[in-house]
């Protein structure tokens, strides 16, 4: 009996934990570390897409996710995102941004012109970091009942950190979007000319602006962060060709605000 002991414990012990290993294993997906970050800016940009005019604005900065060996770089033109994968120097996930409504009521220029509804864009994103201070990234979205097309939008930034908790960033940027899109905030059919005074414009589908943007984010805590930031961007193609651009637009968009958000960290099981 006590050689079959010395014999039985070690082989319980292995059987213990390859059941163990196995359970792990068995883990359902939304087990481990995970965040959620949630803020908003507060910035001043143009009353519309294409618009002369700025106003100040605020829009809510949402993140969630789960959580990896060291925080990723972000920035505040990410739509609302859910990672799904997060290995290395590639993460992928969904996203989701809410479109507010566009009527007479946001700028005297769009009187005589169909109102767009309030409504969301949702899709997916992935990124890339090809080395430790590079960041690439794209998102492609579907219009849902504020319009009907597709949007694509591109980001590379590069950041340094000129002190500890002080970041520097900033890169180009680029949108495409489809003809519905563009027919729902750039289009003017021939009773909205008649309405407007607006040539009338039936677009296509394209590139619909280039620019480029930078930021100064400071982590005051661990899990709070505060930035300022400027971008800029160009229309292009359908956007710049618009009559509501040429005739009463600007096709040079400016955009500079300030942001802060908290991250809330938890765990599942």
């Amino acid at each position: 009996m006590i050689l079959k002991s010395k014999f039985l414990l070690p082989s319980a012990l292995l059987l213990l934990s390859a059941g163990l290993a196995d359970a792990q294993e068995r883990r359902a997906w939304w087990s481990g570390d995970w965040y959620v970050s949630l803020g908003a800016s507060v910035f001043s940009a143009p009353k519309y897409e294409g618009g002369s005019s700025n106003k100040l604005q605020w829009s809510p900065q949402i993140s969630f996710g789960k959580q990896g060996p060291e925080t990723r770089f972000s920035s505040r033109n990410d739509s609302a995102s859910f990672s799904l994968y997060d290995q290395g120097a590639f993460r992928a996930g969904l996203t989701g941004r809410f479109i507010p409504k566009r009527d007479a009521d946001t700028d005297s220029d769009l009187r005589g012109l169909k109102p767009v509804k309030w409504g969301v864009e949702v899709g997916a994103f992935g990124e890339v970091y090809p080395t430790d201070w590079l960041r690439a990234r794209a998102e492609l979205r579907q219009g849902i009942r504020a319009h009907a097309g597709l949007v694509a939008d591109t980001a590379v930034d590069a950041y340094v950190d000129i002190l500890p908790e002080l970041r520097l960033s900033g890169g180009p940027r680029a949108t495409w979007a489809t003809e519905d899109y563009f027919e729902t905030y750039y289009g003017v059919d021939q009773s909205e000319s008649a309405a407007s005074g607006l040539s009338t414009y039936n677009p296509g589908g394209g590139l619909k602006s280039v620019g480029a943007g930078a930021a100064l984010t400071w982590q005051a805590t661990p899990n709070i962060t505060a930035s300022s930031f400027v971008e800029y961007k160009r229309l292009q193609g359908p956007a710049a060709d618009s009559s509501l651009v040429r005739e009463r637009g600007d096709p040079n968009q400016w955009m500079i605000g300030v942001t802060a958000s908290y991250r809330f960290n938890f765990t599942l099981n």
